[in-house]
């Protein structure tokens, strides 16, 4: 990309008013076994879910993000690669426009083709691609503008990925902080997302007592979430910006404390795509924010 050029889209915080955001429909979406979120369904003999309740739910999302004034732009589902509809993972936009992540598990490997595709034919260039060990975009934060937190577990982004993002942020004069946690956990975005600025949603009584003293000293106030609400994706939340958040409905709990915090919640049922290991989160790929004040 030419310095002088503009990228087509760009964010610098999770927080900053969501005007643009990716979904992939759920067409060919059903549970795999990769992580111990989907396994623990299986194991539960679970029905799988019907594609008409797959797209029922899907749409409440979208209508959500649309009431929050965001413009919902769609992927091109592929049959063979089911989690594309998680289209937080495969790229990450930064202040300087999309990072193409590489991703870990060989069921979703081939998702960075469709990737590419959409943004050569919306005119968006790549400021990075990821080409160290492995990255995915659950795991990064982008808390506000120059500072960051990058997830590392080994399990899906590793050191090594973690490192080189985090490389490319610095050289910008960010501020990033690498976290390791238990690949149990699957992304950070399972402990961790933020709401709001200066408001994050945390499972506090797993992550590790010197990330969140890191982040008070950085202004950042969580709301606690039980390590049972977060295996059910509580955490799991997206902030649209301008006071409102997206969260679960079956999040009872953390929605009734995000109002509290005087936060508008729209919560659309999810439960077939909480159950598969991703929640609001997971489901969308922010491209584009307008900065807002706490």
């Amino acid at each position: 990309m030419s310095p002088t050029t503009a990228p087509r889209w760009r964010l610098a915080s999770e927080t900053g008013l969501l005007r643009e955001v990716l979904v992939c429909p759920p067409d060919h979406y059903r549970w795999v076994p990769t992580n111990s979120i989907v396994r623990r369904t299986l194991a539960d003999a679970r029905q799988a879910p019907a594609r008409a309740h797959l797209a029922a739910q899907h749409a409440e999302l979208v209508a959500a993000l649309e009431q929050g004034g965001a413009t919902v732009h769609r992927l091109t589902p592929e049959p063979h690669l089911p989690y594309m509809v998680f289209t937080r993972d495969s790229v990450v936009v930064t202040h300087h426009g999309p990072v193409l992540c590489q991703l870990e598990r060989p069921q979703r490997r081939g998702e960075y083709a469709g990737l590419i595709d959409f943004h050569a034919a919306h005119g968006s260039e790549f400021w990075r691609k990821s080409s160290a060990g492995t990255l995915e975009g659950g795991d990064i934060h982008i808390l506000r503008p120059g500072l960051a937190v990058i997830g590392h577990s080994g399990g899906r982004t590793d050191e090594a990925g973690a490192e080189q993002l985090a490389g490319w942020l610095r050289a910008e004069g960010w501020e990033v902080r690498l976290e390791p946690f238990d690949e149990h956990f699957l992304h950070l975005d399972v402990l961790f997302c933020m709401a709001a600025p200066g408001l994050a949603v945390a499972c506090t009584e797993v992550l590790d007592e010197d990330f969140l003293a890191w982040l008070r000293r950085h202004g950042i106030r969580c709301l606690p979430v039980s390590y049972r609400e977060a295996m059910r994706l509580g955490c799991n939340i997206v902030a649209l910006g301008g006071g409102r958040v997206v969260s679960s409905r079956d999040s009872t709990a953390l929605n009734a404390a995000l109002r509290a915090e005087g936060l508008t919640v729209l919560d659309p049922e999810l439960s077939l795509f909480t159950l598969g290991g991703g929640g609001p989160h997971c489901l969308t790929c922010p491209l584009s924010r307008e900065e807002d004040t706490p």
